[in-house]
């Protein structure tokens, strides 16, 4: 269990796709009549760029992502596309081509300056940069905000635990260099880890599955195991979703490792009466 409140990845999977395969299985026959989702991504997507628009004065709202990650450039056009239906303009450009001008400003490469950016990229990645003593004072209204920096990343699971020992909706989860009690089974989790990177799971002591990669330097974290229930020969992992602090929906991974990871396959999911 962990909570990302920064990059919305696999949002163009949750919002479109699946609705678009709830809507082909109907026509085809394949479902009952009255097959739903849980899923009102989409409409709470418009109808939050729409108070963008209206109530927070957005004009144009840039959006970037990374070059050469054609996932997340998808995901970032989907999210144009809400934002268009919403009537607010946007531009999107890559975070490799974000400029700095004379007055402390980040600029386009029309050097137009951003005043409004949504970036599908970490927050932790942006404070490493070497820009990073220009975000407070560039003047950019930031989605998400830098506050969300804070409840995305995994430190905060075990500050939860703290607050609330032994709450139904939390698993018991400590920093790994403070003094905690001996748990049989646990997860070892990096504190910036995304996609189930450099996440291990530890039995009696014992490394039992582990999965490699570019985090772990920032500090971990230990979070007591939960087995994922398993249907056939595959795990399954609910996503829920929030927009504008609302319920909006939910996705579904499968992987047969224990450990969910970004290859992990998406399901689409049904409510038949």
């Amino acid at each position: 269990m962990e909570n990302n409140a920064d990059t919305p990845t696999s949002l163009y999977e949750a919002a479109f796709f699946q609705w678009i395969w709830l809507e082909d299985q109907l026509n085809a026959g394949k479902l009952p009549a009255g097959s739903d989702q849980f899923n009102s991504l989409q409409e709470k997507l418009i109808d939050r760029f729409g108070e963008l628009r209206e109530q927070f004065g957005f004009q144009l709202l840039h959006m970037a992502c990374c070059r050469d990650t054609v996932e997340d450039r998808g995901t970032v056009q989907y999210l144009q596309d809400c934002a268009a239906e919403a009537g607010l303009a946007t531009e999107f450009l890559y975070v490799e081509d974000i400029g700095l001008g004379e007055k402390g400003q980040f600029t386009d490469l029309q050097d137009q300056v951003i005043g409004n950016l949504f970036k599908l990229y970490p927050w932790e990645f942006m404070l490493r940069e070497m820009f990073s003593t220009k975000l407070e004072d560039a003047g950019v209204r930031w989605l998400e905000p830098a506050w969300k920096s804070i409840i995305s990343n995994k430190a905060l699971l075990p500050m939860l635990w703290e607050m609330f020992p032994n709450h139904p909706n939390l698993l018991a989860a400590y920093f790994s260099e403070d003094t905690h009690p001996e748990m049989e089974k646990y997860v070892i989790k990096p504190i910036f880890s995304r996609e189930g990177a450099n996440v291990s799971i530890v039995e009696n002591g014992k490394v039992v599955e582990a999965v490699e990669g570019p985090y772990g330097e920032e500090g971990t974290i230990v979070q007591a195991f939960y087995p994922l229930p398993k249907f056939g020969d595959s795990y399954t992992l609910i996503g829920s979703w929030l927009i504008n602090d609302q319920p909006a929906g939910i996705g579904i991974r499968e992987d047969r490792a224990l450990i969910t990871q970004d290859l992990s396959r998406f399901y689409p999911h049904i409510f038949v009466e």
